[in-house]
């Protein structure tokens, strides 16, 4: 304890809030993306499903889900400008000196963004004026440039956790950029796939989630079932894959990034044979409180044989290396998000039994519960990732070349702590807002559907707006979407 004390009191005093700012900006900024990056990908399934089986309740769900994404991508435009200002403004000592090896990344994510904005205008067009499969392929492109923005983006983070493409002049400047090689780092590839695997499965426990509520509830109409299966069967698919990316991923840290990797599982001495613990607390002579100690496992899961050496955080001075606050915090980001990955392995592999036994989904009330319960978790883990990710790579913010107090701006820590109330307070609003529509979306459309339901009559899918339904019904319909096929729902939700 008395080395961080050491350490903190040579930081500046603005580097504290600056950290803060960034912090609750990300923090904020990221239970989003998953939606941004995934959400599109998800909806032009449920809408391919409605334009080849002529189901008017898949696309009546796409259409929704596209007002939704619609909505969450003009927040996110908002809270992902705030984060590009920061970087500028937080971090001159970054930018300044390496943004023209790594800045590419955030260059291509700008693209993204636009190109996206682009074809989200265009889909939530088409719905009432293009013909249905022309409309359908012209939204293709949308999941793509979903994941060119996730490639910026992993590319800048993944340069910040192993630079490399250039090299250094006599004073110490980045000179001779390869921009190849500066953005296909060594980690790239596990970080960038286990992220975007990340955001399909969150998306998917999520929207699903919100349709298990309504099915716990007394909604159990087919609307709601088609909501729920389509993109719970997406992540259940996906979240054994998960559990692989990710122990590839942790494996490539312990290759690249050594010292992160001992403070993510708490290894003091490098050493053989080195156990595992689940959570518990790093103490200042390097043992271990509390948590779950299973002997070997940590060497195994390393290198795949109790013999393999793993360095330990004293191998590195204590100022090339995560405090012991810091190391706990990664350990515990990083073995929330073991813990959750492993049950909701559990939670696919019962949607799977029940599906090859019954070719039905579960009956029980219990696993609507905890399919409720997953996107929430899922949720909490895209943070735990982040922090893993960020507070393990302590002290530097360009690995081993850059320290985060050598980046920070000189604005004074009173102008940045007024500057993080102020951003609290926007975002608080913002947030609030983006939920108060999503709602109101919701009750109008449950109120439409019901309605429909009274009258025994079929709206087609494209007769409202695209934000959600008229305030009068449409005259009787004919029962022929433009997309093929009536509308028969009821009780619908989100």
């Amino acid at each position: 304890m008395f080395s961080t004390a050491v350490l903190l009191a040579n930081t500046p005093d603005q580097l504290l809030p600056a950290r803060e700012l960034m912090a609750f900006t990300l923090a904020s900024h990221i239970l989003l993306v998953p939606f941004g990056v995934a959400l599109p990908f998800i909806t032009l399934l449920m809408h391919h499903r409605g334009l080849r089986r002529n189901d008017p309740v898949a696309l009546l769900l796409a259409r929704r889900w596209s007002a939704v994404m619609a909505v969450q991508f003009a927040i996110g435009i908002i809270t992902g400008t705030v984060l590009s200002f920061e970087f500028g403004l937080l971090w001159p000592g970054m930018m300044g000196r390496w943004g023209d090896v790594f800045g590419l990344g955030f260059g291509v994510e700008a693209w993204a963004f636009f190109l996206e904005a682009v074809l989200i205008a265009i889909y939530l067009y088409g719905w009432r004026r293009l013909k249905p499969w022309t409309h359908f392929w012209l939204a293709v492109p949308l999941p793509l440039t979903a994941l060119m923005g996730a490639f910026g983006i992993i590319a800048a983070n993944s340069w910040m956790n192993t630079p490399q493409g250039f090299s250094l002049d006599a004073q110490g400047k980045p000179v001779n950029v390869d921009v190849r090689r500066a953005i296909f780092t060594p980690i790239f590839g596990p970080e960038y796939w286990h992220f975007v695997v990340a955001m399909l499965l969150t998306a998917g426990y999520v929207v699903a989630g919100v349709y298990a509520v309504g099915w716990l509830r007394g909604r159990r109409d087919r609307y709601h079932r088609l909501g729920f299966t389509l993109p719970f069967t997406v992540a259940a698919i996906l979240t054994p894959v998960q559990f692989m990316l990710g122990d590839s991923a942790a494996r490539a840290v312990f290759h690249k990034q050594p010292v992160k990797f001992a403070a993510t599982e708490l290894v003091w001495k490098t050493d053989t044979h080195v156990p595992e613990y689940m959570f518990g607390k790093l103490n200042s002579d390097g043992t271990v409180s509390g948590g779950l100690k299973i002997p070997q496992l940590d060497s195994i899961l390393a290198g795949f044989k109790p013999s393999t050496q793993v360095r330990g955080l004293t191998s590195v001075p204590a100022a090339d290396r995560p405090t012991i606050v810091q190391a706990t915090i990664a350990h515990w980001a990083f073995d929330i998000m073991v813990t959750v990955g492993s049950v909701l392995i559990l939670l696919a592999l019962w949607y799977a039994w029940s599906w090859w036994r019954h070719r039905d989904n579960p009956a029980s009330r219990w696993f609507y519960r905890c399919a409720a319960l997953a996107g929430v978790a899922c949720l909490f883990t895209v943070e735990c990732g982040w922090i893993t990710t960020e507070v393990g790579r302590q002290p530097w913010i360009v690995y081993n070349h850059m320290r985060v107090s050598e980046a920070v701006t000189s604005t004074g820590a009173g102008s940045l702590w007024a500057m993080l109330g102020i951003v609290i307070v926007v975002y608080v609003a913002v947030f609030g807002a983006f939920l108060a529509v999503v709602l109101k979306m919701r009750t109008r459309w449950r109120i439409t559907d019901e309605g429909y339901a009274a009258e025994r009559q079929a709206p087609a899918p494209e007769t409202d707006t695209p934000y959600g339904p008229r305030g009068e019904p449409e005259p009787a319909a004919t029962g022929v979407a433009p997309g093929g096929g009536s509308d028969h729902t009821s009780g619908g939700a989100l």
